[in-house]
């Protein structure tokens, strides 16, 4: 029993966030997934890069560092690896995590790195000023994109699953009892977990009551181990809501902690002379 409330998990600072914004729904769920858990915040460390969701780790009682644009998964995957025992949390949005930082997404999923990843994702840059975003819909106007946005949007639930993170969900904001859930079966995953939180901008994307009418919860029929089912849903785009994808393997830290094990096990002299004995051979060959 989780002797933990939600309140013990906020900061002394106050979210800046604009009235409305969906972030404060996936902060809200944040916080009641740890108290759910009962994590220790001296043991739980929050990853940020930057933009509005980025602040997150500002407003929680918990270890959090405030990277670079597109930088929390690196940053997250570092701490993982010095101390496995912590429960990591990365935090962004998908103009963070999706354009700059893209890059370093499929690694951490392939890699199944032991981390949460919580994306706010809003469809539109909001902290610089409402510019299109990687997940931003064809045709979709902003600042930046008066006529429209030229390009089509990215689907982050099946670049996830074909990367090979092994949970992949979709929640939103405006439900946060959902969300809460999401992020307490994510956080207990022991691998690289992706939550896609639909969060609103208010003020240069406002879809708050457009997209709650879209959403819908996956099937009930829905199997979460299958693969090609999963991919097959996110596929069908919408606003589709529940873990997609979920699959047991071992996580980075449990594969590096069996190589240590073989290692500490193992007679170093005589590894030392099965290489000095194959990179005689090499040289010894004719070219």
């Amino acid at each position: 029993m989780s002797t933990r409330k939600p309140s013990d998990y906020k900061s002394e600072l106050k979210p800046i966030w604009c009235p409305g914004c969906g972030d404060f729904g996936v902060l809200a769920s944040l916080y009641r997934s740890m108290a759910d858990l009962d994590l220790d915040p001296a043991q739980t460390v929050i990853v940020s890069g930057i933009g509005c969701s980025s602040r997150l780790p500002h407003f929680a009682s918990t270890y959090g560092i405030h990277t670079l644009h597109g930088r929390p998964l690196p940053v997250a995957m570092g701490v993982k690896l010095a101390n496995p025992e912590l429960t990591v949390i990365a935090v962004g949005g998908d103009g963070d995590g999706f354009a700059i930082g893209l890059g370093h997404f499929p690694h951490a999923a392939r890699r199944n790195v032991d981390i949460t990843y919580l994306v706010m994702d809003n469809e539109i840059y909001g902290l610089t000023k409402g510019q299109a975003s990687p997940t931003s819909l064809y045709e979709q106007k902003a600042p930046s994109t008066p006529f429209g946005n030229p390009e089509d949007p990215l689907n982050p639930l099946a670049l996830g699953i074909a990367a090979g993170a092994s949970f992949v969900a979709r929640g939103a904001s405006f439900n946060t009892k959902a969300l809460t859930e999401l992020i307490t079966q994510a956080i207990e995953h022991k691998g690289f977990s992706y939550i896609d939180a639909l969060s609103p901008c208010t003020t240069f994307n406002n879809t708050q009551e457009s997209w709650k009418e879209l959403v819908r919860d996956v099937a009930p029929d829905h199997d979460v181990t299958n693969r090609e089912q999963a991919f097959e849903l996110a596929l069908k785009g919408g606003f589709t809501l529940g873990i997609l994808y979920r699959q047991e393997r071992l996580s980075q830290s449990e594969r590096y902690r069996n190589i240590l094990d073989k290692a500490k096990a193992s007679d170093v002299d005589t590894m030392l002379d099965s290489f000095n004995a194959r990179k005689g051979a090499a040289i010894g060959k004719p070219s």
